[in-house]
C-alpha cells in the first residue's frame, strides 16, 4: 500500500510570512534610508546657503569698497546681486531652522549681524552718493566692519558646526539602518532557504508518490486494456458465432422448407391435377373449386420460395454475388417504386464474405424502405486501393449520426459482421443529405477465429 503524503500548509504559510517579513524589512529600510537621505540633502542645502550667505556679504562689501574708491556705478552691480542672494539665502534658512529653537536663536543672531553690516554698507554708499565720500571712507577705515564680519563668520561657523554634527548623526543613523536591513535580510533569507529546503524535500517526496501512483494507475490501466481487448475479442467471436449459427439455422430451415414443404405442396398440386382430369366431365362446380385450390397451392409454393430466398438466397450460391445483388435491387425497385442504380464489379471473396455483403445490402435496403423516404438508391461494388468496397447510398431525409438513436442494433450488427471479415464499416449521414453505408474489406478475407 502506498502511504499518502500531503503538502504541509504550515510550510507554505511560513514561507509566505518570511516573504512578507522580508518585504517589510526591505521596504522599512528603504523608506528610512530615503528619509535620511532627504534630510542629508536638506542639510547640504542649508550648508550651501550659509556658505552662500558669507560669500554674498563679501561680494557686497567688495562692491561697496570698489564703488567708494572709483565712484563707478558698475561696481554697484555685485553689491545689488549680493543683496538679492542674501535675501534668497534667508528665505531658505528660515523655514529650515524654524522648527528647532536652538538653531533658530543662532539664525536670528546671524540675521541681526547681517542686517547691521548691510546697514553700514548702505550708509557709506549713501554718504558717498550725497558727496560726503570722506565721511564714508572714515567709516570704512574703522574696525567696525571687520568686527561685524568676524562676528558673522563666527555665527556662521556655529551654524555650520551644528550642521556638521547633524550630518554625522544622520550618516550614523543611515549606516545603522542599512546594517539592520542587511542583518534582517540575511536572517530572513536564511530562514527562507531553510523553509525552501523543507518544502523542496516534501515536494520531492510528493512527486515520488505521484510517480508511484501513476505507475500503479498505468499498470491497472494496462491490465484493464488487456482485459477489454480480450473481452472485445471474445464478444466479436461470440457475435461471429451467433451470426454463423443464425445463417446455419436459416440454411437448415431453407433446406427443410425446400425439401419437405416444397415436396408436399408439389405433390398436392399434382394430386389436384389428376383429380381435375377425372372430374372434367362430371362436376363443373368441383372443377371451379379445384382450380381455386390449385391457385392457392401455387401461391403457397411462391410464398415458400420467397421465404427460402430470404433465409438463404439461392441466387448467391448459384449465380454469384453480382447477380444476387442485381436481383435484390431489382426486386426492391419493383415493389417500392424507388429507382435503384447499380454499379457492380466482380470481386474475389470467400463465401462467408459474399454472404456478409449480401446481408449488408439487404439490411441497408430494409432501412431505406423504413426510414429514408428516398427517391434514388445507389449500390456500388468494386475494387479500390487493393480492397473490396461496397456502398449503399440514398438521397433520403438522412439523420444526425451524433444523436442517440433508440434502435441501432441493425447498424451494430452490420459493423460486427464486417469486422468479423477483417474489414471496417463507415456510416455517413446528415439531416436532409441522405445516408451512405460503406464497407471496406480485403480480398480473400478469412473470417477471424
Amino acid at each position: 500500500m502506498i502511504r499518502t503524503i500531503q503538502r504541509n500548509p504550515l510550510l507554505i504559510a511560513l514561507a509566505c510570512a518570511a516573504a512578507a517579513a522580508m518585504v517589510f524589512v526591505s521596504e522599512g529600510s528603504y523608506w528610512q534610508s530615503v528619509s535620511t537621505l532627504e534630510n542629508l540633502n536638506s542639510m547640504g542645502t542649508a550648508r550651501s546657503q550659509i556658505q552662500s550667505l558669507e560669500r554674498s556679504l563679501l561680494n557686497a562689501e567688495t562692491g561697496q569698497r570698489g564703488y567708494l574708491l572709483t565712484q563707478r556705478p558698475e561696481y554697484l552691480e555685485p553689491y545689488k546681486k549680493a543683496l538679492t542672494d542674501i535675501e534668497a539665502a534667508y528665505g531658505v534658512l528660515k523655514p529650515y531652522y524654524g522648527a528647532d529653537p536652538a538653531t533658530q536663536e543662532i539664525l536670528k543672531r546671524l540675521q541681526g549681524l547681517t542686517e547691521t553690516r548691510l546697514s553700514e554698507l548702505a550708509l557709506t554708499l549713501k554718504l558717498s552718493q550725497q558727496g560726503q565720500g570722506k565721511s564714508g571712507q572714515e567709516i570704512l577705515l574703522t574696525d567696525i566692519g571687520r568686527e561685524k564680519m568676524d562676528a558673522i563668520r563666527a555665527t556662521s561657523a556655529e551654524l555650520l558646526d551644528y550642521q556638521t554634527r547633524a550630518v554625522a548623526s544622520r550618516r550614523a543613523a543611515l549606516f545603522q539602518t542599512l546594517a539592520l536591513g542587511r542583518i534582517g535580510i540575511a536572517l530572513l533569507s536564511a530562514f527562507s532557504l531553510l523553509a525552501l529546503f523543507f518544502y523542496l524535500r516534501q515536494s520531492l517526496a510528493f512527486k515520488l508518490q505521484q510517480l508511484e501512483l501513476q505507475r500503479v494507475v498505468q499498470q491497472e490501466r494496462d491490465r484493464l486494456e488487456v482485459e477489454v481487448t480480450q473481452r472485445t475479442a471474445e464478444l466479436r467471436q461470440l457475435a461471429q458465432h451467433l451470426q454463423t449459427a443464425r445463417e446455419d439455422e436459416r440454411q437448415r430451415l431453407a433446406r427443410n422448407l425446400h425439401d419437405d414443404l416444397g415436396s408436399l405442396l408439389t405433390s398436392a398440386k399434382l394430386d389436384a391435377a389428376r383429380i381435375k382430369s377425372r372430374l372434367a366431365s362430371t362436376s363443373p362446380e368441383s372443377l371451379e373449386l379445384l382450380a381455386h385450390l390449385v391457385g392457392t397451392l401455387n401461391s403457397g409454393i411462391a410464398l415458400g420460395r420467397r421465404i427460402i430466398e430470404d433465409l438463404r438466397p439461392s441466387s448467391l450460391s448459384n449465380l454469384g454475388l453480382v447477380a444476387a445483388l442485381e436481383i435484390l435491387a431489382r426486386e426492391y425497385a419493383d415493389h417500392s417504386g424507388v429507382a435503384v442504380h447499380c454499379d457492380l464489379q466482380p470481386v474475389k471473396l470467400q463465401a462467408s464474405a459474399e454472404l456478409m455483403i449480401y446481408r449488408l445490402v439487404q439490411e441497408g435496403i430494409t432501412n431505406i424502405s423504413k426510414y429514408a423516404q428516398a427517391s434514388n438508391v445507389w449500390v456500388t461494388l468494386g475494387m479500390r486501393d487493393g480492397q473490396v468496397e461496397i456502398s449503399v447510398r440514398d438521397d433520403g431525409i438522412g439523420f444526425d449520426t451524433t444523436a442517440k438513436r433508440l434502435s441501432a442494433y441493425g447498424l451494430v450488427g452490420m459493423r460486427f459482421r464486417v469486422e468479423a471479415e477483417g474489414g471496417h464499416l463507415r456510416l455517413m449521414s446528415a439531416p436532409g443529405q441522405g445516408t451512405q453505408i460503406r464497407a471496406v474489406l480485403p480480398e480473400f478475407s478469412i473470417p477471424s477465429v
